[in-house]
């Protein structure tokens, strides 16, 4: 079946009452969207286990603050490819924010400029790359696909350098879509007010008619996805454009070391959520192997689990030089648009500065992995309703 279409935001006076966290929006978003399109936004793959170990992952390491530092002034700013941003927290790509809100990436890309974050724009958005680049202000790189049909991707390369984008995301997980088995149950497929804004009308075909035990978008990245791609096409890519090349998914010190030698500027650890491989280390894990394997040949950002201002000071004292955020950025703005996506990016501000101050880590280079020290214990207990939300 077709998912059923969104709810808007809602009325002041019918918002739920103060939310003061991730956690908080994720609960008023879960009320408000309907269940395929829950499911699309929550869900991993097979059964879930990356899913929920992303989030585990930080309850495996404890603090070790620091006392009697002067905190009174923290400093969280920094560069990503030699450009500023206020704070080393920014948006992961993701598809389709017209899913849950009208405005979709628009929105999404101011918020993120008030706050000075990184937004990391989807192939698949729900709104065309020029719309959203008019609409931020702050950092913009652009995430792609490759394509079977090679025009495609080289036309998206074009665009992106024409409105300004200054880094292209090469996500290199995604040969083919894992099972996603919510999305099979539900036969997910977009809603008809939604559409993949950046694709043709011929690269459109099928993404609404879902129906049970099939997902559209698995059969539609079986069509057009180039499952060919290899290390050796990176060097098509880079003679089409001068832009920095970001591999997005590498898990290994073997590819990190590999995508390092070839001279691409950025990695993201990632196991896209728990939506590609399950079973995979999580990203959290990943992280300090890819960090000592290009030994600063490049940047290293990490994403997947992080819901609090301290999972992103773990994060950096593994060496991430920025974390990428997903999910918490869609329910906000399924909650309250642009302002819900500010306030859920300002709150990770705010709980990241507190934490640099009460673990006596005034700057970020001041982050280090004496910081940490790994758990014996089990991570972060897991109530009901963790299960539910997983």
């Amino acid at each position: 079946m077709t998912a059923p279409a969104t709810r808007q935001a809602a009325p002041p006076d019918e918002r739920p009452g103060v939310l003061l966290s991730p956690r908080d929006y994720e609960a008023a978003a879960r009320a408000r969207l309907e269940q395929p399109v829950w499911d699309y936004i929550a869900g991993g793959s097979g059964d879930e286990v990356t899913l929920r170990e992303e989030r585990a992952a930080y309850g495996r390491y404890r603090l070790r603050p620091r006392a009697l530092v002067d905190v009174s002034h923290c400093e969280l700013g920094t560069t990503l490819l030699g450009r500023p941003v206020e704070f080393p927290v920014g948006i992961a790509p993701m598809a389709y924010h017209r899913l849950v809100h009208a405005d979709g990436e628009t929105a999404t890309v101011r918020a993120a400029g008030r706050v000075g974050a990184l937004t990391i724009a989807s192939t698949f958005a729900s709104k065309t790359l020029e719309e959203t680049a008019r609409a931020a202000t702050g950092p913009l790189w652009l995430q792609l696909y490759v394509m079977r049909r090679r025009e495609i991707t080289e036309s998206l390369i074009r665009r992106a350098e024409a409105a300004g984008y200054r880094a292209l995301v090469i996500t290199v997980d995604t040969p083919r879509m894992a099972r996603r088995e919510r999305d099979l149950r539900n036969g997910f497929g977009l809603t008809p007010h939604v559409r993949p804004a950046n694709l043709d009308d011929g690269q459109q075909t099928g993404l609404h008619q879902g129906r049970s035990g099939s997902s559209t978008l698995a059969a539609h990245a079986a069509q057009h996805h180039d499952a060919a791609f290899t290390w050796e096409d990176l060097a098509w890519v880079r003679s089409l454009t001068g832009l920095p090349l970001v591999l997005k998914g590498v898990l290994t010190a073997e590819d990190a070391r590999r995508a390092a030698g070839l001279g691409v500027a950025g990695l993201i650890v990632s196991t896209h959520g728990g939506r590609q491989l399950d079973g995979a280390v999580p990203a959290l894990e990943a992280l300090p192997e890819v960090v000592a394997a290009v030994q600063g040949r490049c940047e290293v950002l990490v994403d997947g689990g992080v819901r609090r201002g301290t999972d992103v000071l773990k994060a950096l004292a593994l060496g991430a030089r920025a974390v990428l955020i997903g999910r918490p950025v869609l329910w906000g703005l399924a909650v309250d648009g642009e302002a819900g996506v500010e306030a859920v990016l300002s709150t990770l501000r705010a709980e990241l500065e507190e934490a640099m101050a009460l673990t006596g880590r005034p700057r970020l280079d001041t982050i280090t992995p004496d910081l940490l020290r790994p758990s014996a214990d089990p991570p972060y207990p897991r109530t009901t309703d963790d299960r539910e939300l997983a």
